[in-house]
């Protein structure tokens, strides 16, 4: 059985929505689902940024924006590493400690430049607990590498044809893993 559900896309296919549907219906279930998501934030048709949003306490933060003076830059945007480390990492380490499934969207270049996300992931990937999580399409490093390659691990990819209905299925399979 696959305890580990990492849904990929291309940009723009519906990764993050598939994951926001998912996350109401297994908590339908009477599951308490912990961890991040994060969201894209326009301004006048324009994307500036992304937001970070812990599921569980509703804080939110910035994981980048175009207008942060500080921080590692990956194209137009500065990272924020206080708020990825402080709700990011933070709530995955809370999920692991008071959630039945814990949620990451998404597992990307932004997110990864934080050490105390990437330990707060593999501390998830390490625990029994079931994790759903979105992953950048072409993303490639060690530790992301390693997650796919796990036994555990599953890979379900956002198509035009499955995006309405994928939450489904990811429900179905994270259930599985609780009985």
């Amino acid at each position: 059985m696959k305890r580990i559900i990492l849904v990929t896309g291309p940009p723009g296919i519906g990764k993050t929505s598939v994951l926001r549907r998912a996350v109401p219906e297994l908590k339908n279930r009477d599951y308490d689902v912990g961890g991040m998501i994060c969201r894209e934030v326009r301004e006048g048709g324009l994307r500036v940024g992304f937001e970070i949003m812990d599921l569980s306490t509703g804080q939110r933060g910035w994981l980048a924006h175009v207008n942060q003076s500080t921080g590692p830059k990956i194209g137009k945007y500065r990272v924020n590493l206080t708020d990825l480390d402080v709700i990011g990492a933070g709530s995955i380490l809370d999920a692991l400690q008071n959630a039945d499934i814990l949620a990451v969207d998404e597992i990307g270049p932004m997110e990864l430049l934080s050490p105390a996300f990437s330990n707060a992931l593999l501390k998830a990937v390490e625990s029994s607990k079931p994790l759903l999580g979105t992953i950048h399409y072409r993303l490639s490093n060690s530790l992301v590498d390693s997650i796919k390659m796990r036994e555990d691990t599953e890979i379900l990819k956002v198509t035009y044809e499955n995006r309405e209905n994928l939450q489904n299925l990811i429900v179905d399979k994270i259930s599985e893993c609780l009985i």
